[in-house]
This record gives C-alpha cells, structure tokens and sequence, in this order.
C-alpha cells in the first residue's frame, strides 16, 4: 500500500519568516531594501496582521531586519538571514525524520497485531482439526545410531517408554500396519506413532537416548 507523505506542520509566521529570509539568500532582497510594512505583509501572504507581525518579530529579534514604526521593514543581514535558513532546515528534517520513525512503528505495531491474529487463527484450526482427528500418525525414521536396533517393540516397552502408540512401520517397500509386539526396529524404518503434543519429542530421545 502507498504510503502518504507526512507533511510537517510549521506555524504559519515561522514560514513566513522562513520565506522572507530565504528571499534575501536569493538575494531577491538585498541588505539595506526596504520590504512591505505588516499590513502589507499580512495581504500578500493571506493572514493577519498579528501573524504577519509575529513574523517580522522573529526576523527582528534574529537580526535579519531592522522594523521602524511608519517606515516599514529595512534588511539588516545576509549572513544572519542564511544561518536562519539553515537552521530552519534543519528543525524540518528532524522533525520529518521523528514522523517517519513515529509512522514506522505504528506499521510495526500494525504487523505485529495481524501476525498475532494470524497466529491465533491457525492455533484455533490446529486445534479444532486434532479435536476432530486426533489419530493422525506422527513419524520419525530410525538410524543406525539407536540402542534399540534389532529390539522388538515389547522387548524395549516403546509405550510405557513413549506414552505413545505404534501404528504403522514403513521398511523399504514394506508397510507393517498395527505391528505387535514381536516385530523389531531396524536401521532406516519409518515408525508411525499417535500420542499427544510432547509424544514426537519423547520418542525421538527416546529412541536416542
């Protein structure tokens, strides 16, 4: 999904601010000029005069410009009008960097909380299917490494070993379905076991202990 750009939100005498010093590292306006008075100011950038007095007050109190009562506003300084600019950009970046990283998280925490339901939705199945079907065979192939190699079920006790049931043993070919007690374990057979959760677990150390 597109992501929307965040615009940051400076108070409208600040840009104005911003915009007339700007003009004067155009040099558009140059040290010495004389700009619009307030009420002037307040028509050309649509806003009120105590805005556009607001304005003039931070480029006052900066050192850009000199404001005379009844002779409007005179540039005072190039230099000073550039390190406004300047610093000005750089409130903007950190402040659009601090939205982004905000957004950032709230996709994050967005994520996390559809991962959760997801992950929730396929733990209720899994748990509705086993409840419905709770004989479907879990497997594990036997290697040579086993103790019980050669051993029949019986002999070893695989259920009151395991807690779990054997089914089905799979050897090349061969499927022996229900194997009783007598048939034994050997290198690469495929047993088919049903128990519960911890069962696949138990068998495998068991069979490898």
């Amino acid at each position: 999904m597109e992501q929307k750009k965040v615009q940051v939100k400076q108070p409208k005498y600040a840009k104005i601010a911003a915009d007339i010093a700007s003009k004067i590292v155009e040099k558009k306006y140059l040290v010495g000029d004389k700009i619009y008075a307030r009420s002037s100011l307040a028509s050309q950038y649509g806003v009120s005069s105590e805005t556009a007095r607001r304005a003039i007050a931070v480029l006052q109190d900066l050192e850009i410009v000199e404001a005379t009562k009844g002779s409007g506003v005179m540039i005072k300084s190039y230099e000073k009008a550039a390190q406004f600019v300047q610093q000005f950009l750089e409130v903007q970046s950190i402040q659009q960097i601090q939205i982004e990283m905000l957004d950032s998280l709230k996709r994050q925490k967005e994520e996390l909380s559809f991962l959760q339901e997801i992950t929730e939705r396929l733990v209720s199945r899994t748990e509705r299917f086993r409840s419905i079907n709770p004989f479907v065979p879990l497997q594990l192939e036997v290697n040579e490494h086993s103790p019980y190699i050669s051993r029949s079920i019986g002999e070893i006790n695989f259920w009151q070993n395991t807690l779990a049931t054997i089914v089905g043993i799979k050897r090349g070919q061969e499927l022996f379905i229900s194997p009783g007690p007598y048939i034994t374990i050997e290198p690469n057979d495929i047993i088919y076991f049903i128990g519960n959760d911890e069962s696949l677990e138990r068998v495998e150390k068991f069979l490898y202990s």
